[in-house]
């Protein structure tokens, strides 16, 4: 079969139509499987010009309003001396829980671990409960029964023999100390405060007041 070749001019012409025709079959099946095509730039810019403006939180009187910082919890707006007044706060706040501290502190009165605290320590506790006594009255008392010793018991007399021997500073037996116990204290008859405030509220409705016992009582 003999050949045929066309002119210069119409393979130009074929060639183009075939490029155009493969370029909108590209282009086709592009949008078909999701595939993005990058926009000219001019249509970039034009895009992105009538894009909405992103909105940016304002605060109650219109002003920008900012997140708060993470780790202070201030709206990180606050001016410079808005944080010194807090932190001034803050310290003053500190002071004033020491101050109180410090004032609870004193008002727990300390008594030495002797005699002589338990005889004020009960005289305190006495005062608050309306029973009379003097630290001379207390004392000399003490000494006659039991020379000062807390954990002194009489084995020998007319309550022992009955199964209720006296014990503790002020020789007090039990029913008595039951009877006559003063609240706040501990409630053992040996204990020293316990023992001195109960004997103390028994003699002042015995005789008036433990000033007034110069003897077994």
């Amino acid at each position: 079969m003999p050949s045929f070749t066309l002119p210069r001019a119409a393979r130009i012409t074929r060639i183009t139509r075939t490029h155009k025709v493969a370029v909108a079959v590209l282009a086709a099946a592009g949008a078909t499987s999701g595939l993005a095509l990058t926009s000219a730039p001019d249509t970039a810019q034009a895009a992105s010009e009538h894009a909405p403006a992103a909105v940016k939180p304002v605060s109650a009187k219109g002003q920008p309003a900012k997140a708060d910082d993470v780790k202070t919890g201030r709206p990180v707006t606050a001016s410079v001396a808005d944080h010194v007044k807090v932190t001034a706060v803050e310290k003053q706040h500190s002071a004033q829980q020491a101050a109180n501290r410090s004032a609870e502190r004193k008002d727990v009165k300390e008594y030495p671990n002797n005699l002589d605290g338990w005889i004020r320590e009960s005289l305190d506790i006495m005062k608050a409960k309306g029973i009379p006594g003097s630290y001379e009255g207390l004392h000399r008392n003490i000494m006659r029964e039991s020379a000062g010793d807390p954990n002194a018991v009489n084995d020998w007399d007319i309550n022992a023999i009955n199964g209720v021997p006296s014990k503790g500073l002020l020789q007090v037996i039990q029913p008595t100390f039951d009877a006559y116990h003063v609240s706040g204290t501990p409630h053992k008859l040996t204990d020293p405060i316990a023992n001195i405030t109960a004997a103390a509220n028994y003699a002042a409705d015995r005789y008036g007041s433990i000033d007034n016992v110069d003897s077994a009582y």
